[in-house]
């Protein structure tokens, strides 16, 4: 029976509602006059919920999809403006004791090499990021407790804030690993860190099942009771994502939603971030052997169901796609992507060559962050590297009223220019640290306050000068 307050998985995951959900969808998907209510309330950006959001993502009506997309790409400028925030991957180790059949990490690969990086070569990888100008960071490791247990994790958290390279820091250290206990979750909120990310990989309990025939992953609702389990542990921003590929796209998107749906109305705080990856090449994963792709056109679509359906969350994109894809999302909804990343354990400091390949999957952009940054700005976007909410305390309910208020932006545009204007002077090309500072100078009239535009000219000013790390 489906219940999103309840705390068990098969019921604020609930098969039959989705099965129903979909029913309905395919029902109304030529329904003008539901389909005008549904683009109606979610002009009020307040959201909908799964089966309201499963009508659009079926509409088969060109000119509501055309109201669909724009009405997206408001609401992603209404909640985000035009900043797009940078962050990397940091693949600390691919030692994994799981059978996934989609991830070449699986305990069955023979042929790609086991690593793990020592606090050491953790030290190089963050120096090289640093180097680059990142200072966002998302821990990557396999599921491996005689290798990669808890301690190793938290060791190698307190090893990156510790590093201060010329200018660069990291200022915000990101989690994607296992499922774990709910003192394992208290553990890594003590350790400094900001979101908590784990996918789903398939809301499909049968089918979750299948692809997960060992190892700890393989139980479905301890998988899926995670994000509870870490917001117990008091960590308060959380990341959701589906691997999408696996199963049919609209019973995931109608997963997805349920468990934003399950955490909003459990803890009042719905998930800091939606991830939504695609299956793609890696090592022995071949994506033509699963049977539920999906095109670029329905990929744009589901961006754009997710933005309307959840208007505060921040939606991310990695360089699993390719620049047109990146380009064609950030419309819609997309407001972080990473840049210069490498998913292969050591891969900042290290070229691998192919035949040795420690990576989890096969990158579609491998533009420099640099290239990234000035396409961006090319664009009209602020590519921010602001950490400041995280910072300042503002996360889980105290971020998203911020967000949902709109009140967040008072703060976010300042921060993202004076993120920028730091990224500039110490890692731009000529050429882009030009770009970039006319762009700045373009943003600075839409900063609303004029006590706060001048106390930005001033640190701005400041860090041309030297001095770094301003915030509001």
């Amino acid at each position: 029976m489906y219940d999103k307050y309840s705390m068990k998985a098969e019921e604020f995951i609930d098969h039959q509602q989705i099965l129903d959900t979909l029913a309905f969808a395919d029902e109304h998907k030529r329904d003008a006059a539901l389909i005008d209510q549904i683009i109606g309330k979610a002009r009020q950006r307040k959201g909908l919920d799964h089966r309201e959001a499963s009508v659009l993502l079926a509409c088969e009506l060109e000119d509501r999809n055309e109201q669909i997309f724009a009405l997206a790409e408001q609401i992603k400028k209404d909640f985000y403006g035009n900043r797009i925030v940078m962050f990397a991957p940091l693949y600390l180790s691919n030692y994994c004791i799981n059978g996934c059949l989609y991830c070449p990490y699986h305990r069955k690969n023979k042929h790609i090499p086991r690593k793990k990086l020592s606090q050491e070569e953790i030290r190089a990888e963050v120096i090289a990021l640093q180097d680059m100008g990142h200072k966002r960071l998302a821990l990557e490791a396999g599921e491996d407790p005689v290798n990669n247990p808890l301690e190793y994790i938290l060791e190698s958290i307190k090893t990156i804030y510790s590093i201060k390279h010329k200018n660069g820091a990291i200022r915000r250290v990101n989690v994607n690993i296992a499922a774990t206990t709910v003192e394992d979750y208290r553990k890594l909120k003590e350790a400094g860190i900001g979101t908590y990310i784990l996918f789903q990989e398939t809301y499909h309990k049968e089918s979750y099942e299948h692809l997960h025939p060992t190892g700890p992953k393989s139980n479905y609702a301890y998988h899926t009771e995670a994000h509870d389990r870490a917001m117990q542990g008091g960590i308060d921003d959380v990341g959701l994502g589906v691997l999408f590929g696996l199963e049919l796209y609209r019973y995931e998107f109608a997963g997805l939603l349920m468990h934003a749906e399950h955490l909003e109305a459990v803890f009042g705080v719905g998930p800091h971030t939606i991830s939504v990856p695609r299956l793609c090449p890696a090592d022995d994963i071949d994506p033509g052997s699963f049977d539920n792709g999906i095109s670029d056109d329905i990929f744009a679509k589901i961006v754009a169901c997710i933005r309307v359906a959840v208007p505060y969350t921040g939606m991310i994109i990695s360089t699993r796609e390719s620049p047109k894809v990146r380009e064609r999302v950030l419309h819609l909804g997309v407001s972080q992507i990473s840049g210069g990343s490498r998913t292969s354990v050591g891969g900042y400091t290290n070229e691998e060559p192919e035949e040795a390949s420690t990576a989890q999957f096969d990158l579609s952009d491998h533009r420099t962050l640099d290239q990234v940054v000035a396409w961006l700005m090319e664009m009209g976007y602020i590519p921010s590297f602001c950490t400041a909410c995280y910072r300042e305390g503002r996360t889980g309910d105290r971020f998203m009223s911020l967000c949902k208020s709109g009140q967040i932006n008072n703060c976010c545009l300042p921060n993202a220019l004076m993120t920028l204007k730091e990224y500039l002077m110490d890692y731009a090309s000529p050429e882009t640290r030009a770009l970039g500072e006319r762009l700045i100078a373009s943003q600075l009239g839409d900063i609303p306050r004029e006590k706060t535009r001048s106390i930005v000219e001033d640190r701005l000013a400041r860090i041309g000068a030297g001095e770094r790390d301003f915030r509001f």
